[in-house]
Formats: C-alpha cells, structure tokens, sequence
C-alpha cells in the first residue's frame, strides 16, 4: 500500500517516490518470472486530478526461468512501465454522466483509493506479466533439444543419430524391393534379340 495523504486532493499536485519492495508471489508465467521476495525497483509519479491520483511509473526486477528450446536456465532483467488512475471512492459523483450499461462494466475495473492509501500490486502484476516474452531463448538462434536422446545440441552442433524412424520402415522396404525389381527390370543390351524371335 502507498500513502497519498501528502499530496492532497489538489489538482496539478505532484509527487515523487522511488521504492524497493519484495516481489509477491506468482508474478510471471510457467516458463520465466520475477521470483518470490526478489527486489522490485519502483520509480513512482503520484499526479492529483480531478478524479483522484494518477499513477505513472516503472518497475524494475531480476526475471529467472527458462529457454523453452533447450530448458537452460536463464537471467534477465526486466524494465516494466506502467500507468494506472485511482479514483476518489467519495468523489461527486454529481459531476459524473448516467452510466450506460456498458460502462458498468468498466466501472468494475475502476481501481479505487482506500482512504488515502492504493494497493498498487494488481497494476505491477498485470505490467509485468504483460512485459514477459512469452518464448524465452537463452540465446535467438538456440538450436534446443535433439528430438531423438534429448541432448543439447548447442554444446555439440554437429550431434546426429543413424536411427530411421520406425513410422517409415515399411516405405524403406518398398524402396529397396523397388530397387530390386528395377535390377530385373534393366534393359537387356542391344545385342540379346533371343527373346524377340
């Protein structure tokens, strides 16, 4: 939770806060995320307007996961930006138009201030995991897994297997009965007419 009680209910009122904080818990997808207690950097601009405070800011944090091509673990750092309004939850609503049915809907996803205080965890949840790659690579061109033992084929590039898929070994033996017939089949040379008389 973050106070606003300093900067007042004055419009053009204006603030500025840097913080560290743990990371909650679940900020990220299976695959990369910021760990659980990691330092979340936050560099915060708390704006009064009419309506209630404007949150403008950027997150910074350590992501750990892994490549999805070859399951290494990796590191980077993420840099997140965000902005958000916290309405006032007393606010006139005499200055608000009637609301149609379908801005009811987004009157759900108003945030609120609670007192003088706003809870700025869903705003960084939805700003980081939004900020993800949704492929992590440990590098652009990994070259991931060998489909056939699982070995990692960016520490042995020239990796193969001699194996022929089973799916297939019934073709392979039409092929060489193929070739076979095809032996049989040869041409004779010009000078065997014995069959032709």
């Amino acid at each position: 939770m973050f106070d606003t009680h300093e900067l007042g209910r004055r419009p053009g009122a204006l603030k500025r806060l840097s913080r560290s904080i743990p990371a909650p818990a679940d900020l990220g997808i299976e695959v990369i995320g910021v760990a659980e207690g990691a330092t979340v950097e936050l560099d915060l601009r708390l704006e009064s307007v009419m309506e209630g405070v404007l949150v403008t800011g950027t997150a910074r944090a350590p992501l750990t996961g892994e490549c999805v091509r070859c399951l290494e673990p990796l590191e980077r750092e993420l840099e997140a930006d965000f902005q958000e309004m916290y309405s006032y939850p007393d606010a006139d609503s005499r200055n608000r138009p009637v609301a149609e049915p379908a801005e009811d809907e987004d009157e759900e996803d108003t945030l609120f201030l609670e007192g003088d205080l706003f809870d700025l965890e869903p705003v960084l949840r939805d700003a980081v995991v939004l900020s993800l790659p949704l492929q992590p690579v440990c590098r652009e061109d990994c070259p991931g897994l060998c489909p056939e033992c699982g070995a990692r084929l960016a520490d042995d590039p020239d990796h193969h297997h001699d194996v022929h898929d089973i799916r297939w070994a019934a073709l392979q033996g039409l092929a060489v009965s193929d070739q076979d017939g095809e032996m049989d089949n040869a041409p004779r040379s010009a000078g065997d007419d014995s069959q032709e008389k």
